[in-house]
């Protein structure tokens, strides 16, 4: 924000279970795919934002009813980005080696510059998180700390 930039808060919603079927029908058991739909309803425990985050009033909020935010079909995201001139996107959230993974994955195959900040992304464990990042950094963006990304939005010029 302090560099003029734009904070987007992406939630996963699902309203029921056939907005996800091969997931949700094929790949959880039935209870679990239940609860995992129960939760993402905006208002459930899964779609809220964690209560320690800081949402300021001019921030964005959309929704995702998928892993990544950059699938087109899954999310308005990348067209709300775009219509705004934004080119490049900083990837922060959980879990790293699932949504902020294919986040950064499809960011990226679509054209915008990507970059997952390492500190601000969490897994399940340490492996996961690293192995994932690992990924990232091979094919799909840069991964920086939020040190190094704070240096680097200081020297930019406005």
């Amino acid at each position: 924000r302090a560099v003029s930039g734009t904070v987007v808060w992406v939630q996963t919603s699902l309203q029921r279970r056939e907005d996800w079927p091969v997931f949700l029908n094929m790949l959880l058991l039935p209870d679990f795919a239940d609860r995992y739909v129960r939760d993402l309803k905006p208002g459930g425990e899964g779609y809220k934002l964690w209560p320690e985050l800081e949402a300021e009033a001019g921030d964005l909020y959309v929704t995702k009813n998928r892993f990544s935010a950059f699938l087109p079909s899954a999310c308005k995201l990348p067209e709300i980005l775009r219509a705004r001139g934004i080119d490049t996107v900083l990837i922060v959230g959980t879990l790293t080696n699932v949504c902020c993974e294919s986040s950064a994955r499809d960011a990226m195959m679509g054209d915008f510059k990507t970059v997952m900040v390492s500190d601000a992304n969490a897994a399940r464990s340490d492996a996961e998180h690293i192995a994932a990042l690992a990924t990232v950094v091979q094919f799909f963006a840069d991964v920086r700390s939020t040190d190094e990304v704070l240096e680097m939005l200081a020297a930019t010029p406005r």
